[in-house]
């Protein structure tokens, strides 16, 4: 088989002795890859529409958040191509992706598919550069669509490639670094094969999901240990490492639970992270004084955690939440289907609000 393109690279950087071990790490990792491979609908695919849906829905989304929860199969019914996503209305698309978080990965979709339908006729170009330009689209995204929809050789580096590489090549500096990204891609560009690339590329992501586990690696299960400096060492555990983490900042947010008759009260959100979706209606600290507390949860958004508390408001209120310009009233009915789109901690305490009125009511 032969080897990826600059394989002198990586002899000098001491990972490989020579340029037969490159081979035989390439040929073990796709051999393990052809005998355990994971069954994933995209994989049954060479369409790029197909392909992008899905590694814009698996960045910073579990594989299994994606399949069990039929995220995945629902989009591709109610949006099958590039046309019938391009011409959404946004807040259907932001329904459809409802508690995958992370909304701007939706809207640089239907902006992707609407560059596609305008500039290029309904077909996506297989044009590394071209493909990079689309909204949402980073290199990592670019190499995955040309190396699985159009068969060309590209390099990709996700976190399980990171892992993988930083134990193989025993990278104890910070992974999150600018030198650091740029030394992955350059060793993900050599280590690619010039043959078999899609399932070297999806062998060694899957190594990293299966095997090569983040604190926790298999290295006994692994086909390329012999390849690896950091293997059964307890540096193989402490790596990957990253940078000091952010400080986490504490906060809180009170909101108000209002539902009469069958309606719920809903308020629009603002700002550039959750635009065009909806969430409780904040509730003003001397509207709170004079309302019940419900209960009280927590969620996390980037560097915060937040205390979320949500009060019943009392009949006065409620009414004055209601004159607000950016809230509005929707048929409820028990079903949450029927509701526009909501951030996920907001349709959690609805949830939680529905079982409760379930089990009184049993």
């Amino acid at each position: 088989m032969p080897t990826g393109k600059n394989f002198e690279r990586l002899l000098l950087e001491g990972a490989f002795p020579d340029a037969p071990a490159i081979d035989s790490f390439q040929s073990k990792l796709i051999s393990w890859f052809e005998e355990n491979q994971a069954r994933y609908p995209w994989r049954e695919t060479r369409d790029p529409y197909a392909i992008l849906v899905s590694e814009l829905m698996l960045q910073q989304t579990r594989i299994a958040t994606v399949l069990e929860r039929g995220y995945y199969i629902r989009w591709m019914k109610r949006f099958p191509d590039w046309k019938s996503l391009a011409r959404a209305d946004e807040e259907e698309i932001l329904k459809a992706w409802e508690g995958l978080g992370y909304y701007n990965r939706a809207r640089n979709l239907q902006k992707a598919a609407q560059v596609i339908c305008d500039q290029y006729d309904g077909f996506m170009p297989s044009d590394h550069g071209e493909i990079m330009a689309l909204p949402g689209v980073g290199p990592y995204t670019a190499g995955a669509v040309c190396s699985f929809a159009f068969g060309k050789r590209a390099a990709i580096v996700d976190g399980n490639v990171i892992r993988v590489l930083a134990r193989i090549f025993s990278f104890e500096d910070p992974v999150d670094t600018p030198s650091a990204k740029k030394a992955f891609w350059r060793w993900a560009e050599d280590l690619t094969p010039d043959q078999n690339f899609a399932a070297y590329n999806s062998g060694i992501m899957e190594l990293g999901q299966k095997v090569c586990l983040k604190g926790a690696p298999r290295c006994g299960d692994c086909p390329v240990s012999g390849h690896c400096r950091t293997a059964h060492s307890q540096l193989a555990a402490e790596l990957p490492r990253k940078s000091k983490k952010a400080t986490v900042t504490h906060t809180s947010e009170r909101v108000a639970l209002a539902i009469v008759s069958g309606k719920i009260l809903l308020e629009k959100e603002e700002g550039g992270r959750r635009k065009g979706m909806w969430k409780l209606p904040e509730l003003p600290e001397e509207l709170a004084a004079d309302s019940e507390e419900w209960i009280r949860c927590s969620y996390a958004i980037t560097r915060y955690k937040v205390e979320l508390m949500v009060f019943l408001p009392a009949p006065a209120s409620r009414e004055c939440l209601a004159r607000k310009t950016n809230t509005s009233w929707f048929f409820f009915n028990d079903n949450m289907e029927d509701l526009p789109p909501l951030g996920s901690p907001y349709r959690k305490v609805i949830t939680r609000w529905l079982d409760e009125s379930l089990e009184n009511l049993i």
